[in-house]
């Protein structure tokens, strides 16, 4: 416990040390690197999600082995994007969420270290945001975020005759579907090509389609099907891209 809070201590020194001097313009290094590390951490929340502890222990690991050569490589050097208030901050919180995890793990607690995984994906996300910046795993993001909106619907006992009710179902869906098309298009070549990610994102596109149906023939039964549809392929984007 001693050593990793020194290592935090150092870390954050570092930090301060460097915030007001050394900048760099490799945003996309620093982007890849990061998603080097998340790719580890959203597969181990994934574990943590199923109780499989000993698997999530072997992601973790490697997240932690990536987000230290983050840490080396931008400590001191962080994109000059990004505000130095801000950076600070996220690397900082994402430094103590780890040491979290790792604490919560060793004393039998997978729940609570899942949130401080879950809660690495916000800092990330509130980081570019605040420079304007968005990556695949934002945008990802704020899918469920809008799915979340959607899946309110999920009601059979939806009242039809109601034009809120309508409207309400139909801008929902149109949200999500235009979020949808924006990660299509933020995801890079290699990405877009996968046979997974298409059929993610083509998967959801045609249950989309199925909404207007619903909400002609107003069929709750029909909706219920889409949303329930919608949500398992919202939860593999978020596992895997997110």
């Amino acid at each position: 416990m001693f050593t990793s809070l020194a290592r935090v201590a150092i870390f954050v020194l570092s930090l301060l040390a460097g915030s007001g001097l050394a900048v760099a313009d490799d945003l996309s290094d620093f982007n890849a690197a990061v998603e080097k590390a998340e790719s580890h951490n959203r597969v181990a929340v994934g574990y943590l999600r199923t109780g499989n502890v000993d698997l999530a222990w072997i992601e973790f690991d490697r997240l932690r082995d990536s987000w230290s050569a983050l840490q080396r490589r931008f400590a001191g050097n962080r994109p000059q994007i990004f505000d130095s208030k801000h950076y600070v901050t996220a690397m900082t919180d994402i430094a103590m969420r780890l040491i979290t995890a790792d604490m919560m793990l060793k004393t039998g607690h997978p729940d609570v270290a899942r949130q401080s995984l879950d809660a690495i994906r916000g800092d990330l996300y509130d980081l570019r945001k605040s420079a304007g910046v968005m990556v695949l795993a934002d945008c990802i993001r704020d899918a469920n975020t809008a799915m979340d909106a959607l899946m309110n619907y999920n009601d059979r006992a939806l009242d039809w005759s109601k034009a809120e009710t309508r409207d309400g179902v139909a801008s929902k869906a149109s949200n999500y579907t235009a979020i949808l098309d924006r990660c299509d298009g933020l995801a890079d070549d290699t990405v877009r090509k996968t046979g997974e990610f298409r059929r993610l994102i083509d998967g959801a596109k045609a249950s989309l389609m199925l909404v207007p149906k619903a909400i002609a023939t107003r069929d709750s039964g029909l909706l219920h099907r889409v949303l329930i549809e919608l949500r398992s392929f919202d939860n593999l984007l978020a596992f895997r891209y997110g």
